[in-house]
């Protein structure tokens, strides 16, 4: 179920359970084959939602937990204290004080981002795409973190297209290594491309925060759902889960 997952119990804080899922047997079918989590692709919602389940119930809470978002590529942030009611969020990045709460984030080459102060008890998690990256969407969610009290803020950086398969016409190349000039890369080929993750960390590193990235690209991996390689498929999920009492 889980690409990688790690457990940070360090400090007096909350714990903070951290993963991001692969594509492994779930009730997709076809083009979302396994554990496809993404209710927006085409995939039957009844599938979809039993995926969900099945993640809520790795990490230990229930399914209404598991709180994720309508992604929009923009660069707006949502606190949240508990389940979701009604419509997800349409932000992309959300960050919670709440014990007991799995933020999650979905991507098919996209970068997912998670974010956490274990001392602080705060958490949060990021969708990073090329527009989101440019737009500030970063720096947006470490800032709303710092409003929650966290002080000594962790990015888990999760897999995501790398530079190299992310060929893109020069004028968008040029545009994002003028926000963030670690995003330039050549394709395979040699043509312009992104690297968003690099542009992500180079980000993340400005604000101060520390930073683990996991390797992987999810173009080349055949575990992981890519759009950019297949067009139609699923969704895997960076997902935080956020336990026990912080001080206050």
């Amino acid at each position: 179920m889980f690409h990688w997952r790690s457990i940070d119990r360090t400090g007096s804080g909350a714990s903070v359970d951290l993963g991001f899922t692969d594509r492994s047997p779930g009730r997709g079918a076809g083009p979302y084959a396994g554990l496809n989590l993404g209710g927006h692709v085409g995939d039957d919602p009844a599938s979809v939602e039993e995926n969900r389940a099945a993640v809520a119930e790795a990490v230990g809470v229930p399914r209404d937990h598991l709180v994720l978002m309508q992604q929009v590529h923009g660069c707006d942030v949502a606190e949240v204290s508990g389940p979701t009611t009604g419509s997800a969020p349409r932000v992309d990045a959300v960050v919670t004080r709440s014990p007991g709460l799995a933020l999650g984030v979905l991507v098919a080459d996209c970068v997912p981002v998670l974010l956490h102060d274990s001392r602080a008890g705060v958490a949060g998690a990021v969708h990073a795409g090329r527009p989101g990256m440019t737009g500030g969407i970063i720096g947006r969610a470490v800032s709303a973190m710092r409003d929650l009290g966290a002080a000594t803020i962790v990015a888990t950086v999760g897999p995501s297209v790398c530079g190299r398969c992310y060929e893109v016409p020069a004028d968008l190349a040029a545009a994002a290594a003028r926000v963030s000039p670690s995003a330039a890369a050549r394709s395979w080929t040699g043509t312009p491309a992104i690297d968003v993750a690099a542009g992500v960390v180079e980000q993340l590193v400005g604000e101060s925060v520390a930073v683990q990235w996991i390797p992987g690209c999810t173009r080349e991996l055949e575990s992981l759902y890519s759009y950019r390689r297949d067009g139609v498929t699923g969704r895997f999920a960076g997902v935080v889960t956020l336990w026990g009492e912080a001080p206050r």
